[in-house]
């Protein structure tokens, strides 16, 4: 039937997490991906620093799993933290047999550190590790010969008797909408940065996955916890370029607009502080000062041989806008980063709603607790994409392919004009910036739901009466992500980890659980646009 694809396991968003996941399965089990854009276009490609695992005969798992606990301030899952942190050898091993190559060389690679780690444990290829290790994916995924479909915005989950059995999906250039049955679904969609007017992620992070599996009813966890990188550039021309904590870890220091080294001033750490302590010291002086942004210094600090050679993709970025990082100081300003909460799953990646699992950062497995470690992501999404593919090839067995349901239009024409979209999205994102940003308060978080009414009334008026459009999709998804950080947000009287109340300024005992979060159900649940 047109428009009607069928596969074992149908996957949406091509980061390392989908593409890990998909080369787990033999060639026998067909493997389909959709992305709605092309499949290097994620946040994944553009990860700089690396990818955190005990190698050296000084560090240990211990070690490891001291760091991220103190990182996740209290509510870090203790068994997934040792699980993920003593499989990362194995990980780091899988990714060198599917051709990754790490700085230094395979058998005994250069060593990086972060923010938050008491050791050199990271290992990168330079500084764009990310870019490294998706380009292999993507070739070995192509040698077995998988489908993506690019261009594709994955719109709702099909949920038949309580379990997920496909996803309908919007193909960008037809504005058809299709239908993909699967024995299984697998959100790798990524975060939700997007819903931020400043963030380091890339135009696609808009929290689809985790708005479609809240809609279908499974529960959204910690999503207060959104990491602001400390150091994204500030620049009129490039508005998401970030600026690796590796040069921090390299000895770069922050400096206000004098010149001046401020960070001792908050953490004894310094600039390799986590990074929650280090977004809100940089707020705290912008603010304090009047500033727009503050700087980070590395030409006084290392010589220009070192800074080519350790970060050249962020030295020839930066000459074509005309900053010699050699010479001067870099502008930087926080900016949203990474999602630590997320759909919540189990210890192999699977949601509440059978059929459906979730990996990578759009899922919440209590790694990161309130604040991740950093390179702890990319192996999490590695770690729980083996299990998550064990555990699938077992299960698909048994299941047979849903009925074919085709997409239901309630629209007949395009929405007459694009402003809509832009204002909205333009609007959404000030309203999260300056109400349920870096720092919060009771009377932000009310005005920001206030302000997102007025939002959600036109978002839903479109989408019910007119074509969808990608555009369409993306902003729906965004309001979702949005009343689901601000209630999350409200609920959490105290200040823990990457969420600080300027009215609950303490951290609360009583307090130190996870924010559980599911949909209010309304009229128009049930329908097949719903």
């Amino acid at each position: 039937m047109p428009g009607i694809y069928k596969s074992d396991i149908l996957i949406v968003g091509t980061g390392v997490a989908g593409l890990s996941l998909s080369l787990y399965f033999d060639k026998d089990i067909s493997t389909v991906f959709v992305t709605k854009s092309h499949p290097e276009d994620s946040s994944s490609f553009r990860a700089q620093g690396g990818i955190a695992c005990v190698t050296d005969a000084g560090d240990s798992f211990e070690e490891h799993v001291r760091d991220t606990l103190l990182a996740g301030d209290g509510l870090c899952d203790i068994s997934t933290v040792r699980r993920v942190v003593n499989s990362a050898p194995s990980a780091i091993e899988d990714l060198k047999r599917w051709g990754v190559s790490f700085t230094g060389g395979n058998r005994s690679p250069r060593l990086g550190r972060e923010g938050g780690h008491s050791k050199r444990r990271i290992l990168h290829r330079d500084d764009r590790t990310g870019e490294e290790v998706e380009r292999k994916l993507l070739e070995k995924n192509k040698e077995k010969g998988r489908k993506i479909f690019s261009n594709h915005t994955a719109v709702n989950l099909i949920i038949e008797n309580g379990r997920c059995v496909g996803c309908y999906v919007l193909d960008n250039k037809t504005l058809k909408v299709k239908t993909f049955l699967a024995k299984e679904v697998v959100l790798c969609s990524g975060g939700c940065g997007k819903v931020y007017l400043y963030t380091s992620n890339p135009n696609v992070a808009t929290g689809d996955g985790i708005a479609m599996a809240y809609r279908a009813g499974a529960a959204a966890v910690n999503m207060e916890f959104i990491q602001f990188h400390p150091t994204c550039l500030y620049s009129p021309k490039e508005k998401s370029f970030l600026i690796t904590e590796t040069m921090r870890g390299e000895g770069a220091v922050l400096v206000n607009s004098s010149g001046e080294e401020f960070m001792k001033n908050y953490d004894e750490r310094g600039e390799l502080a986590p990074r929650d302590v280090v977004a809100r010291a940089i707020d705290s002086e912008m603010k304090k000062k009047g500033l727009k942004h503050l700087y980070l210094d590395i030409q006084s600090r290392r010589s220009p041989k070192f800074i080519k050679k350790r970060f050249p993709t962020i030295y020839k970025k930066l000459k074509s806008l005309n900053i010699d990082i050699t010479k001067e100081n870099i502008p930087v300003v926080p900016a949203a980063h990474y999602c630590c909460g997320g759909i919540d799953v189990d210890d192999c990646g699977s949601s509440s709603i059978p059929g459906l699992s979730v990996l990578g950062e759009a899922s919440h497995t209590g790694l990161h607790g309130a604040n991740r470690l950093a390179s702890n992501s990319l192996l999490e999404a590695l770690v729980y994409s083996k299990r998550a593919a064990s555990k699938l090839k077992r299960e698909i067995s048994g299941v047979c392919h849903a009925e074919s349901r085709e997409w239901k239009y309630t629209g007949s024409r395009l929405p007459e004009e694009k402003v809509f979209i832009e204002q909205n999205w333009e609007s959404l994102r000030r309203v999260m910036w300056n109400y349920v940003g870096v720092v919060r308060s009771d009377y932000r978080l009310k005005e920001a739901v206030k302000r997102l009414k007025i939002i959600e009334k036109d978002v839903n008026y479109h989408y019910w009466n007119y074509i969808i459009t990608p555009g369409l999709v993306e902003m729906r998804n965004l309001l979702d992500v949005a009343k689901i950080i601000i209630r999350s947000a409200a609920s959490r009287k105290e200040s823990r980890g990457l969420h600080y109340n300027i009215n609950h300024p303490e951290k609360l005992e009583e307090q130190r659980k996870n924010t559980v979060i599911k949909v209010r159900r309304n009229k128009n649940d049930g329908k097949n646009k719903s």
